[in-house]
């Protein structure tokens, strides 16, 4: 279904995609309907025991949502998508199918907050056990190995501490130790980064960050390698229930069209203003991968296609003059999530991974000054006025004493 050939922006384009036959509708069709008809008994019976292909009820497969798993899984490389309803029903889908009580996951340690919480709250109550480590360093992962591991579960670029672990190196760890490695591939999305090509065995996608792209959809998407993992994954999604509404797959479908196009000016505008966050006086740090100071820029060039939008940064005054930054600026939104048109802007500390307890948050480098900016598609020139304007203001605050005790004297 649709063109598998061709650069990212042809593939955003066209996969998954082809005209409809009933009526030639270049859109894909919403089949909104939650069972489908046989044309007999032998055809249901056939496709209950999987010896037909076809569609028998929405929970189990529908056709606008085919079409979108199969866009997506053209864009990573991979054999089968598996959509769902929410990032976290994809992920939480992978955790249920591959770990039984007894097995061990070692994990990213500044992951997406409820990833980690759902492991280490709800699975551990289940006899799962985990470590999660600093996976930017390998040893840190051969360390944590038991012989009862069974998964590898990274996310790279980090959320939200930018860091990058080694997808590669990590796949070679997976492949001497007979585990299944697990890449959210979220932050960088398909258009920088497939996780696939370097070794991972599956992919996780919340959806509602950058392949759809207007922050108006909850979805994910599970990418398999194999038919075993499909069929494996299928079985077990089809029971848990996380299945994606069609009208939402359709509206997924529709911002993948996009999809390169906003990531290279997400990811333009990502470098401007990291330049001006480096050069002003009120920041106190910033990490993005492409900046120059960036500690595995190395890395940044040999895994990524680019440093992508997402970076993180200390203002001078801590908490309290973040606090102030994020009410002052303009263009950029107080609001979490990422990935979208719009540039977001957010302290995960008190928000999305307030979930954490403050050491675990600390010692995956999650510090209280850390704001995560997620760069829109906006105006270049308009972002950095307004950032720029917003840090100025934490200046004027700073010096007004100082220039009001020396008109006194």
């Amino acid at each position: 279904m649709g063109m598998q050939r061709g650069g990212i922006n042809t593939r955003s384009v066209h996969a998954g995609a082809q005209p409809d036959p009933m009526y030639g509708a270049v859109s894909v069709p919403i089949y909104q309907s939650s069972t489908f008809a046989f044309e007999s008994v032998d055809q249901g019976a056939a496709r209950f025991r999987g010896d037909e292909d076809g569609f028998i009820y929405t929970r189990m497969g529908n056709p606008t949502t085919a079409a979108l798993e199969e866009a997506v899984a053209q864009l990573e490389g991979g054999h089968a998508g598996l959509a769902t309803s929410s990032g976290m029903a994809a992920i939480s889908a992978v955790f249920f199918t591959y770990l039984e009580a007894g097995a061990h996951l070692i994990g990213t340690d500044s992951i997406y907050g409820p990833s980690r919480t759902v492991i280490e709250k709800y699975f551990r109550s289940f006899g799962v056990l985990s470590d999660f480590v600093d996976t930017s360093n390998p040893d840190n992962i051969r360390a944590a190995l038991r012989p009862e591991t069974r998964m590898l579960y990274i996310e790279t670029p980090e959320n939200p501490t930018i860091r990058l672990t080694d997808i590669a190196a990590c796949a070679e760890i997976a492949r001497e130790h007979d585990l299944l490695l697990v890449v959210d591939n979220t932050f960088a999305s398909p258009v920088l980064q497939r996780p696939l090509e370097l070794g991972a065995d599956i992919v996780v996608h919340i959806m509602t960050k950058f392949l759809n792209g207007h922050a108006d959809v909850v979805a994910g998407m599970i990418v398999a390698s194999t038919e075993e993992q499909r069929r494996t994954l299928r079985a077990a999604l089809n029971h848990h229930g996380g299945c994606i509404d069609p009208h939402q797959a359709w509206l997924v479908h529709r911002g993948l069209k996009t999809l390169g196009l906003r990531v290279a000016q997400g990811q333009r505008n990502a470098i401007a203003v990291s330049e001006m966050l480096h050069e002003h006086p009120a920041v106190e740090w910033v990490r993005y991968p492409g900046a120059p100071d960036h500690p595995q820029r190395e890395l940044v060039a040999r895994q990524m296609d680019g440093p992508g939008s997402l970076m993180a940064f200390g203002v001078r005054g801590g908490l309290e003059a973040g606090r102030r930054l994020m009410e002052r600026v303009e263009i950029a939104t107080l609001a979490v999530s990422l990935g979208g048109v719009e540039t977001l802007i957010e302290h995960p500390a008190s928000m999305t991974h307030a979930g954490l307890p403050r050491e675990a948050r600390e010692a995956s480098g999650i510090t209280d000054n850390l704001i995560r900016l997620a760069v829109g598609c906006e105006d270049t020139e308009d972002l950095i006025a307004d950032l720029r304007g917003a840090l100025d203001s934490l200046l004027e605050e700073k010096e007004a004493p100082v220039a009001a005790g020396a008109r006194e004297s």
